[in-house]
């Protein structure tokens, strides 16, 4: 199976390559916009590098993991389009211009017309959205494959930037996709890097019926919890805390309270890359089995979607109607 990176920055060389580089049927091959660095990850994890874009597509690789920076990505999709990929894995979230703290209803647009084009050449694209792989994530998912907890009812999410489209996808995933959206900035703002970022606030009506809340902030410690979630169902309530934070479960049939904890010798960081692993091991899995990929394009399309219906919200100082307004 041949793998092809396209950007080799921390991110590819902490959280992909290491896993990557364990599977014996992968053959690796890069390219970066910096030559050197593509050199000396096939260098560290094997493979080849590759000097243009069109240089890599031609060894026809079987995906192709697009893991540059969200502010270029949608730059790099719109040069791999010609060049009529079979398949795309792409990092999240799918196109930011100007950061996971301010995504717009422009960048929604972009990667909505990047992604039909690619599909209509038939080439199938995939998220990492790698929370959904974190175990107190996939116990969580477990219990409600397995138990009587019936419908969401209603979801609360308090969110650090750092994660929060793939908190906005853990919300899609539990509960399901927006039908309304109000939201709101705050008055503060938080100092993050070089910049002043507001809070945004949204109360979210979904498609089944259920209601939520969620918060976006920097205000979010790093030395605490970086994200809380809860989620209501008509059965029982489940809370999701952190990268490496307890699962509770609330079974309202057995009247039990239930703690659910990762190992304690296991540090936040081991977690996430964990997490990298696991959903990279799923997706690996089902281009061997020649199955849809677990996680589709088209949820970070979701995602963008949600994000810009927050934006415009604030902008024009009403609801938004997701469904028609940004319609997929």
């Amino acid at each position: 199976m041949r793998i092809a990176i396209i950007g080799t920055g921390s991110v590819a060389k902490d959280c992909y390559l290491p896993y990557l580089k364990t599977q014996k049927d992968v053959e690796l091959a890069y390219f970066s916009r910096t030559r050197s660095k593509a050199d000396d990850c096939a260098t560290a994890f094997g493979g080849k590098a590759y000097g243009t874009l069109p240089e890599l597509l031609a060894t026809d690789p079987d995906s192709v993991f697009v893991l540059t920076n969200e502010t270029t990505r949608a730059d790099v999709l719109a040069e791999l389009v010609p060049l009529r990929p079979r398949r795309l894995f792409l990092e999240k979230p799918l196109v930011a211009r100007s950061g996971q703290d301010n995504v717009t209803e422009e960048d929604f647009a972009t990667a909505q017309g990047l992604l039909a084009q690619l599909h209509a050449q038939g080439c199938q694209t995939a998220m990492i959205f790698n929370y959904r792989f974190f175990d107190q994530v996939l116990a969580a998912r477990e219990i409600l494959a397995q138990r009587s907890f019936g419908t969401p009812l209603n979801a609360v999410a308090a969110v650090n930037y750092a994660c929060w489209s793939h908190c906005i996808d853990l919300l899609h995933f539990f509960v399901g996709p927006a039908e309304t959206i109000m939201a709101q900035e705050s008055g503060l703002k938080c100092r993050h890097g070089q910049a002043d970022v507001a809070d945004v606030a949204g109360t979210i009506r979904f498609v089944g019926g259920a209601s939520g809340t969620i918060l976006g902030t920097w205000a979010l410690n790093f030395g605490f919890p970086l994200f809380e979630l809860i989620v209501n169902f008509s059965g029982g309530r489940l809370h999701l805390r952190c990268l490496d934070g307890d699962l509770e479960v609330l079974d309202y049939s057995s009247k039990r309270h239930e703690i659910l904890s990762v190992t304690r010798n296991t540090s936040r960081w081991d977690q996430y890359r964990a997490s990298f692993g696991k959903a990279i091991g799923a997706y690996l899995e089902s281009l061997r089995r020649g199955e849809p990929p677990p996680v589709p394009g088209l949820a970070g399309l979701e995602e963008l979607r949600f994000e810009a219906a927050l934006r415009r919200s604030v902008r024009l100082g009403r609801a938004v109607q997701v469904q028609s307004e940004f319609a997929i």
